[in-house]
């Protein structure tokens, strides 16, 4: 039974068919989880050891607080580790992307030059102006999702897609996801807090196997950027498990250390 997707009246009973969906796929996990490093020692130690393989990320946060970073962060980790990627970007045309991870010593383009990464860009500003179309497009980002070869899926973000759609696509977009993770895909999503309300947000944060908040805070005179993971399948530890970063041009994602950000 645990392989039944729950039809679309089920939504309206008492119990929550999506929440016992996710509890039948991850009931029997192991403790043990591999994980992919995003070559980064400090974010690996506080994800413990990295993002666990066949899992489902999700990074929330607000604009311009570093999630892209972090993504392409992780992106370059798994391409030196030997893993394949795809990125399917709302943010940046591929050209932009690779040249922007260049900038931040990022630089993966061998990696897509022989094929071991792919980046797809999608016109954000044509799914904002047909809202009428958001839920068949992310219909048609799952079936991509589905027929891809790759390891590791990237969705940069997945915005502009839910802010239309119904609470029923959006959750079935997420399940779905988490049975393509438990047949061994890495899906990792960045999304905009403001997408969902609040019981939305909520329920989608129980789906995904990581859940990782991206915000920027003013300490003193000083605005950081701070990665908190609030879950994380596999890990030691999930909650109050923090870092403060910063984005150098130069030098990609610098992680600021707590006090030098309290002094």
């Amino acid at each position: 039974m645990g392989d039944k997707v729950p039809g679309k009246e089920a939504l309206f009973e008492g119990e929550d068919p999506f929440e016992r969906e996710i509890e039948n796929i991850t009931e029997d996990e192991e403790s043990s989880v591999e994980v992919i490093s995003s070559g980064n020692l400090e974010v690996d130690r506080k994800m413990d050891g990295g993002v666990p393989v066949a899992s489902l990320s999700l990074l929330e946060g607000v604009n311009d607080s570093g999630k892209s970073v972090l993504l392409q962060q992780i992106m370059w980790g798994a391409l030196n580790e030997e893993k394949t990627v795809l990125v399917l970007t709302t943010e940046k045309t591929s050209r932009e992307l690779l040249k922007q991870m260049e900038g931040l010593s990022l630089d993966i383009s061998d990696y897509f030059i022989i094929g071991r990464s792919r980046i797809f860009s999608i016109e954000g500003n044509y799914i904002e102006s047909n809202p009428h179309l958001s839920e068949n497009l992310l219909q048609l980002l799952l079936e991509c999702i589905k027929k891809c070869e790759e390891d590791i899926v990237i969705i940069d973000s997945l915005t502009v897609f839910v802010v239309n759609s119904s609470e029923n696509a959006i959750l079935n977009f997420f399940t779905e996801c988490v049975k393509l993770c438990d047949k061994g895909k890495t899906i990792l999503i960045s999304v905009h807090g403001y997408a969902f309300s609040e019981a939305l947000l909520s329920r989608v944060r129980t789906i995904c196997n990581a859940y990782l908040e991206i915000r920027i805070e003013q300490v003193g005179d000083q605005l950081v950027k701070t990665m908190e993971i609030q879950k994380l399948r596999g890990a030691r530890k999930v909650n109050g498990n923090s870092l403060c970063f910063d984005v150098d041009s130069n030098f990609g994602l610098k992680i600021v250390p707590v006090s030098r950000v309290k002094a």
